[in-house]
């Protein structure tokens, strides 16, 4: 299915800042069709003159009249007249009757989406609310209050008064929503309207009155506890003057506020403020922080105690007396070394998914020590994008190149000059990394059978479920092939 992006793009009539418009209407979609116990049906207008559904919402709190889903769709003929008017007249329209949608009697309003830029006002597509009427019965008074707030949101967004893009997007986990708890507050935020779940979530905060008559201000100022910080946007919310979000804690138990203002033609009236418990969600949240700094603190611990080990191997091969016991201590310790850089790239981060493209450029420079060999004079160098992989896959991919480029100086190279070059092609279906030295190429063209070579196969083959190829470059040189399949990888970020 098409996102709303693409749909609204492929009409070639909307810019970026409209497009980014429509999304945060969408963003909305549920709160609309909670509020007005109906479908919510975004559709914008085609190069025929003719509208197409870019954005659908079924209401939770109702039964749906859309089973099937309905974005990609052109308008029906029963709703183009209706729509077409409110988009071009620029005024919410209604059905004169009840419209019947596969045998279910239904009321349509059709209401123009408006932006403001400046002092102009553009009308960038069509809302329209599908009713059932099917199972109509006497409205509660949630019902009629949660209906009143729709109208007045259907108002706001045809005066392009709402969304309000200096709100801040909604949070992945713990957003309010309308069926969580309700506040209806009026121009002063005297509580003319609190839903019963909304009135729980104040009373397990401390407040054990009635909310409706009682300014909010107040109530939350009795509620909040004395000595102790609190959210700094908290007193906007609560007053309802601004469409911003805010935390209230309190007697262990954290509410999530969010405020839309209410307005008829740019005149606040009023504000809806939406709340929800969300104490386990945050208490989870602090659960995940924690875990990941231990996490953190891990990788560095390993990272310092690799180094460490390193630094043991270094000086144990400086006071080697053979030179065969010197050089397997040398690679010991870069290998270790090369181990190290990627524990110390996931120290500086939450994820466990690391850039190894910072991470070989640090490799890289493990084999300074190799390249400035007597008698050898070699540059390294490196292109192309290697990507994001699991540190599960990144520690064995380091360590393989680590060795590649090694053997290419040491071996490629030895006692001569040249370049050792560096080439990572990645796709959505494999990464593929050569490794090419300009050196004299494999003895009699036969792959050595040294410990490097099978630590490089062992990685490669065994780890990464990848192939790796040596081969002799026509003229000189040698070129090494590795080809990782990235099914392996994301299956790993899974």
């Amino acid at each position: 299915m098409s996102t709303l992006s693409d749909l609204v793009y492929a009409q070639g009539r909307s810019s970026e800042e409209d497009v980014e418009w429509l999304h945060r209407l969408a963003g909305d979609g549920q709160l609309l069709a909670d509020l007005a116990f109906a479908d919510i049906v975004l559709w914008v207008p085609t190069s025929d003159d003719a509208f197409v559904a870019v954005a659908h919402t079924r209401p939770g709190g109702a039964a749906t009249l859309f089973y099937r889903d309905i974005v990609g769709d052109r308008v029906r003929p029963q709703w183009r007249t209706q729509v077409r008017e409110a988009f071009q007249s620029g005024r919410i329209v209604d059905s004169a009757s009840p419209d019947w949608f596969e045998e279910t009697p239904t009321r349509v309003r059709a209401v123009p989406v408006a932006r403001k830029h400046g002092s102009e006002v553009t009308v960038l597509g069509v809302l329209t609310r599908h009713t059932n009427l099917g199972e109509a019965r006497t409205p509660s008074r949630q019902q009629i209050t949660f209906n009143d707030c729709a109208d007045d949101l259907f108002g706001m967004i045809a005066s392009g008064d709402f969304p309000d893009l200096t709100a801040p997007t909604s949070p992945r986990r713990g957003a309010p929503r309308a069926s969580d708890g309700l506040v209806r507050l009026d121009v002063d935020g005297i509580t003319t309207f609190a839903s019963p779940n909304a009135l729980s979530a104040f009373n397990r905060l401390g407040f054990d009155d009635e909310l409706e008559g009682e300014s909010l201000v107040e109530v939350v100022t009795g509620i909040l506890p004395t000595k102790r910080q609190f959210d700094e946007s908290l007193p906007v919310v609560v007053t309802g003057r601004a469409p911003w979000r805010a935390d209230l804690e309190a007697r262990g138990v954290t509410v999530s506020l969010r405020t839309i203002p209410l307005r008829d033609q740019g005149t606040r009236i009023g504000a809806i403020v939406l709340c929800r418990d969300v104490t386990e969600i945050r208490h989870q949240e602090q659960e995940l922080i924690t875990k990941d700094a231990t996490i953190r603190e891990i990788h560095h611990r390993v990272k310092n105690n690799l180094q460490t080990v390193a630094s043991l191997l270094r000086i144990q091969a400086r006071r080697s007396h053979t030179e065969e016991a010197r050089e397997a201590l040398t690679q010991a310790m870069r290998r270790v070394s090369a181990i190290a850089v990627v524990h110390d790239t996931l120290s500086e981060g939450l994820a466990q998914n690391v850039d190894f493209d910072e991470v070989f450029a640090r490799v890289l420079k493990l084999v300074a020590e190799v390249a400035a060999a007597p008698n050898t004079r070699a540059k390294t160098h490196s292109s192309g994008r290697f990507g994001t992989l699991p540190s599960e896959y990144a520690t064995p991919l380091a360590l393989a190149l680590t060795e590649l480029v090694t053997n290419a100086v040491e071996h490629g190279l030895a006692g001569q000059e040249g370049d050792v070059e560096i080439i990572a092609e990645r796709s959505d279906e494999r990464l593929e990394v050569r490794v090419r030295d300009t050196g004299s190429g494999l003895p009699e063209g036969q792959v050595g059978r040294g410990l490097g070579t099978q630590i490089v196969r062992t990685l490669i083959q065994g780890e990464l479920g990848g192939t790796i190829d040596w081969h002799t470059i026509m003229g000189s040189g040698t070129e090494v092939t590795i080809e990782i399949p990235l099914r392996y990888i994301e299956r790993a970020k899974a």
